[in-house]
């Protein structure tokens, strides 16, 4: 019986595929390729190529395209994926019919006109109708490996786990082979306020093949996959903003061409094929159904320009449908977001697809609720959304899974046993998270075991830190370091618990003994395990030997009152001197006339941290950020140094603050933008200033200035300006011969002023002779990004300050990172 229910169920499908050619031999793009009699087809993509699948049995399929004659073909078995389709020239419609080919008109083209009454009816459309609303939504993420072959199959990466290429299937968009490995489903509810402009997405149920209490792979997959209004200007995904077919901005990045009109779900629609005006652009190609009346979008699909600067995705496909509701109102009933993921673009490599399914039902109006509704919580987590049975999710799914999604779920269960699977997801997680699992306690970072200064020389670290799972409330971290010429040990030590959820109330201590270079930055924040500028610098231009020896020990309270708000009260002591007494001096005058070489200083601290659009996973003493870099920060920080206290040597106060944000501009790509402020009230010595951040390793480093040296300016008032500019190879895409290297444009500015007063001044002993930049320094930069994908390099140039000895006019930096 299961036999035949499987060969049964194999031959209830029909699947084709190949290229369809006019009669000079040339591609056809955007042809209609369709099962006759039927509602289900698709269109060539812009090589005239086409796959088309269906759960029924067919056994003909039908090519057609305005200007030639439809052509109908018998299918001799349910499979066949290498169709060469000809089809002749129709003369009796190309004397009436106008056949667009290259770059369109602006002008007097009817599907322009369309395009303009869809933006002046689109606030009429949709869920924008309404004050409030509500609905239930389905999510399916399913992430497989493609172009499946018998190379694959018999590779030695696959040696004792063969059985799972038993559950292969082919890809209804492209034809190719592949082998579902992970599946994730959510359901939620989703409510709204247009007036308040406000959402919230209360989940009800998770569950994924095999991972279901791994928040944070959860969150990241559904990070990658962010939803999309299809009216907007731009389509942000992949941390790029794409041009939208029905944005604004379309007009001049996309010929449009009317294509036909029809009735779609009993509604008269007109189609619209649409593709780019110029390649190497985050664009489109595809076509859109129109209602004629509302001038509505009912159908799109959009297939992303291949030339398009995105790294690590060969292919990205976009379907959404829309429904009618009493005659006039249309909304999303279902979103397909199809990527194709590889190392490379060509059309032989293997990669991973990642697709995802939304479903959009049970819609509600008007129903208003009060506005603290709308706020999040600080700590949402239920153990229960993660449990749901079988039958809650029998009942409750938007669409039923199909046989081979079911049978993820089967396949991964027993794939979790496999001996070598458990190896290579090992490797995988020391990659991902930096640690090596032993128990319930983790070993590293494993990428901070090496370092380089001028004091210690070959500097080796090792650490770890307890964890039984993602939502400990409590944790102890530590490491031992040694470095081999200074014949010296260091350590840090820290533990942490979270006292209360819902407000995260956490309380942390720790102590710490190490080399540091105090000019690395000007906000500190006294992390006890951070890693130093001084430990983690391999390779550096000039003498770094301007180092600090410290031994600080902190406790503090955090909490947060509101989502992504948080305040730390906390104190601190520590112990500062010179870790290189040939070559570098802190020395002081103290009161008493005496010159000083050490401090030693206890401070109080608050500071509070704001952070909207961060999204984080793990609901303990530790969260993972999900979407690093992309939301902006706030951050105020207020200081008093206690004399007396714990024989701490020096009254004063100090605030600081900065504001870092990072901003789209439309497709002329990102610009992330800080600004920097503070003033410290009282007499201090060097140790205790505010030392301008030079560069003076060959790396990138956020906040610090790329020509200046350690310690070339000093201030006990400042504030500081930094712009970095990414064009995402907005000029590079036109310039020929470039295009096809995906490289991208980057210039950047920064600023600073200070100045320092008389006071201390007269106590410095120390072998630096104060500057402050009271003449406002600045330096510029140009740089060429996604060098291989991975590497960044800069070139920075000095504004002014040039006579200054030593100064640097010129400085080269680089750094390495893996992003879309």
């Amino acid at each position: 019986m299961l036999l035949l229910l499987f060969f049964g169920s194999m031959a209830a499908q029909t699947k084709v595929g190949g290229v369809v050619y006019d009669q000079d031999g040339a591609t056809v793009p955007f042809a209609n390729v369709v099962f006759p009699g039927s509602y289900e087809g698709t269109i060539t993509n812009d090589d005239g190529r086409f796959y088309l699948q269906s759960d029924k049995t067919y056994t003909q399929i039908e090519i057609s395209f305005v200007g030639y004659k439809t052509k109908t073909i018998d299918l001799e078995s349910r499979v066949k994926l290498d169709f060469n389709i000809t089809i002749e020239d129709d003369e009796a419609q190309l004397d009436a019919v106008v056949v667009y080919a290259g770059k369109t008109s602006k002008k007097n083209n009817p599907a322009i006109d369309i395009l303009r009454k869809i933006w002046e009816n689109r606030r009429k459309n949709g869920l924008s109708q309404f004050d409030q609303y509500q609905y239930e939504k389905y999510e399916k993420l399913e992430f497989d490996l493609n172009t499946i072959d018998s190379a694959m199959i018999n590779s030695s990466l696959f040696e004792g786990m063969e059985f799972i290429f038993d559950y292969a299937d082919t890809s209804r968009t492209s034809g190719k082979t592949y082998l579902p490995i992970f599946i994730n489903e959510s359901l939620s509810t989703v409510y709204g306020d247009n007036n308040l402009d406000k959402e919230k997405e209360n989940i009800k149920a998770n569950k994924n093949s095999g991972f279901s209490d791994n928040q944070t792979l959860i969150a990241l997959v559904k990070d990658l996959y962010t939803d999309i209004d299809i009216y907007d200007r731009y389509l942000k995904f992949f941390d790029k903003s794409f041009v939208s077919p029905i944005g604004r901005a379309g007009i001049d990045s996309y010929n449009y061409v009317l294509r036909d009109t029809a009735e779609v779900d009993g509604v008269r629609s007109f189609n619209i094929v649409y593709y780019p005006r110029r390649k190497g652009e985050l664009t489109f190609k595809g076509d859109f159904w129109v209602a004629d009346s509302t001038f509505a979008i009912k159908e799109i699909n959009m297939q992303a320009n291949k030339s398009a600067n995105v790294n690590w995705v060969k292919d990205i496909y976009i379907e959404q449908e829309y429904q009618v509701l009493d005659d006039s109102l249309f909304l999303i009933t279902r979103d397909f977001f199809q990527s194709d993921f590889a190392l490379r673009k060509k059309e032989e490599a293997r990669g991973v697809y990642g697709k995802r399914t939304t479903l959009f039902a049970d819609y509600q109006f008007d129903k208003e609720k009060p506005e603290n509704f709308y706020r999040r919580r600080v700590n949402d987590y239920d153990p229960e959304t993660y449990n749901r049975s079988e039958e809650y999710w029998d009942e409750n799914r938007l669409e039923k899974l199909d046989a081979e999604e079911k049978q993820i779920y089967t396949m991964l269960d027993t794939l979790k046993q496999n001996k070598k699977f458990k190896r290579l997801y090992n490797i995988g997680t020391i990659l991902a998270s930096g640690y090596y699992e032993v128990d319930n306690f983790d070993i590293g970072p494993v990428f901070s075991v090496f370092g380089f200064n001028d004091v210690e020389g070959l500097r080796i670290r090792g650490g770890g830190r307890t964890y039984f799972s993602a939502n400990d409330l409590w944790r102890l971290e530590g490491y031992l370091a040694y470095g081999f010429r200074d014949d010296q040990f260091k350590y840090g030590l820290s533990g942490k618990y979270l006292l209360d959820k819902r407000s995260r109330l956490t309380i942390q201590a720790g102590n710490r003994r190490d080399i540091e270079q105090l000019a690395a930055s000007l906000t500190n924040s006294n992390d006890v395990l951070g890693r130093s500028l001084a430990s983690s610098a391999l390779i550096t231009t000039g003498n770094n030997g301007r180092l600090s020896s410290i031994n600080l020990s902190t406790v503090n309270l955090s909490f947060e009152p509101l989502y992504n708000l948080e305040f730390r009260l906390g104190g601190s002591y520590r112990t500062i001197k010179t870790a290189n007494s040939d070559f570098f001096s802190l020395d002081y005058l103290d009161d008493d006339g005496t010159i000083n070489g050490q401090v030693n200083q206890s401070e109080l601290g608050l500071t509070m941290t704001y952070t909207p659009g961060r999204k984080t996973s793990n609901y303990g003493v530790d969260r993972t950020i999900i979407n690093s870099f992309q939301y902006p920060i706030l951050y105020a920080n207020y200081t008093r140094g206690l004399e007396g206290v714990l024989n701490s040597d020096f009254n004063y106060d100090k605030v600081q603050f900065y504001y870092e944000h990072p901003l789209q501009i439309g497709g002329f790509g990102r610009l992330r933008a800080r600004v920097e402020a503070g003033k410290t009230f009282g007499k201090v010595p060097l140790a205790l200033l505010n030392v301008v951040p030079g560069n003076q390793t060959l790396f990138n480093i956020s906040g610090a200035f790329n020509t200046m040296n350690f310690y070339e300016f000093v201030t006990d008032e400042y504030v500081t300006l930094h712009l970095d500019h990414n064009f995402n190879g907005r000029i590079f895409s036109r310039i020929p011969g470039l295009q096809q290297l995906d490289l991208r444009e980057l210039v950047g500015f920064k600023a600073v002023y200070g100045t320092i007063s008389d006071e201390n001044i007269a106590i410095n002993r120390s072998n630096i002779d104060y500057l402050a930049p009271e003449d406002v320094y600045y330096e510029y930069s140009v740089g060429i990004g996604n060098i291989f994908r991975i590497l960044r390099i800069d070139a920075s140039f000095r504004g002014n300050y040039n006579s200054l000895p030593d100064a640097r006019k010129f400085a080269i930096t680089g750094s390495f990172g893996f992003s879309f």
